[in-house]
């Protein structure tokens, strides 16, 4: 009995070691935190790797992105380096009626007045100052009423542009077709929309496709407004598709475009008028000390000093204002 006792305890005793053993092996891990530590660095290394694998693919994004405005950058440089404006083509978007024969010979006679009512308001002009004075008055004025008549030609069009797009839409909508709609518009819409519309529906009835009739009328008239409505019009003639709802889109396009300038004019106008002023002073102050004093300020004309002195300020003058031009100038 007391050897068969021993061997069943002995038989117990083996039986919990090895469930003990058993049970240290499979509780080991969680005791002793390696399967946490497991948990942690595969996430860590999973966290990593999703990581590095983000930021791989947003730099190739990033890369695509700089590549495909690089090629657009190269491909608008180059159209303009191709694109050779002529003075014919610049007067006809001032809306002058002239040659640029005619235009030359104008700048010619700007000048010799400038030179003439330099010697009549003051005596004793130096050389230096004649010849400014001329080259102002031949190559500065011209140009800058050139590109006055320009800008304020190209604002009457952007105004009255999504006025005509609508007359499109309900044209198109009641069944009429585009010719005729580009007809009403050349003849009731006011000037410059009535005659650059006018040259297309002359163009059309010569032969010329539309497509390119609006591609002239860009050349003439190089807005964004016009570019936009080209692509519409060229992508309706060439695929298809319901003109009138594009040409909608397109208009409240327009409209959103002219309010937003609205703003952007409104908030830029105290800065542009504080640059007028800054700008003008200097010429005002020195107008008013020639009329009290003329001999006072005689000695900047007058002396070599005086115009060396001049120089120095016409040149920082002119950074500043090219300075101010650009803090005041948004582009949208």
């Amino acid at each position: 009995m007391a050897e068969l006792e021993s061997s069943q305890l002995l038989a117990l005793a083996l039986g919990a070691f090895a469930v003990a053993s058993l049970a240290f092996v499979f509780l080991w891990p969680y005791l002793s935190g390696e399967r946490t530590t497991a948990k942690r660095i595969a996430t860590v290394t999973e966290n990593r790797q999703k990581r590095t694998t983000r930021v791989v693919q947003q730099e190739q994004a990033s890369n695509r992105k700089q590549q495909v405005a690089d090629t657009l950058k190269d491909l608008e440089n180059k159209q303009r380096a191709k694109e050779k404006v002529s003075l014919r083509v610049r007067l006809q978007r001032a809306g002058l009626d002239m040659t640029p024969n005619a235009f030359w010979i104008a700048s010619g006679v700007a000048g010799a007045v400038a030179i003439v009512l330099l010697f009549v308001m003051m005596s004793n002009v130096p050389p230096v100052a004649a010849a400014a004075a001329g080259f102002v008055g031949a190559f500065g004025l011209p140009r800058w009423a050139l590109g006055f008549l320009t800008k304020r030609r190209q604002k009457k069009f952007v105004d009255n542009f999504a006025n005509a797009i609508d007359i499109i839409v309900r044209g198109v909508k009641s069944g009429l077709p585009l010719n005729e709609c580009l007809g009403i518009i050349a003849r009731e819409s006011p000037a410059p929309l009535n005659e650059e519309f006018r040259e297309v529906v002359d163009q059309s009835r010569v032969g010329v496709p539309i497509t390119e009739g609006f591609e002239r009328m860009m050349a003439r008239m190089p807005l964004p407004e016009v570019k936009f409505f080209a692509i519409v019009i060229g992508i309706q003639q060439q695929a298809g598709g319901n003109l009138s709802e594009a040409l909608g889109n397109l208009s409240g396009v327009l409209r959103d475009r002219k309010t937003l300038a609205g703003k952007v004019q409104a908030m830029s106008s105290e800065a542009k008028a504080s640059a007028m002023v800054l700008g003008a002073l200097p010429f005002i102050v020195m107008l008013m000390v020639y009329l009290s004093n003329p001999k006072y300020i005689l000695l900047l004309f007058t002396t070599l000093f005086g115009q060396f002195m001049l120089a120095c300020a016409g040149i920082w003058m002119t950074f500043g204002l090219l300075v101010m031009r650009k803090m005041i100038n948004f582009k949208f």
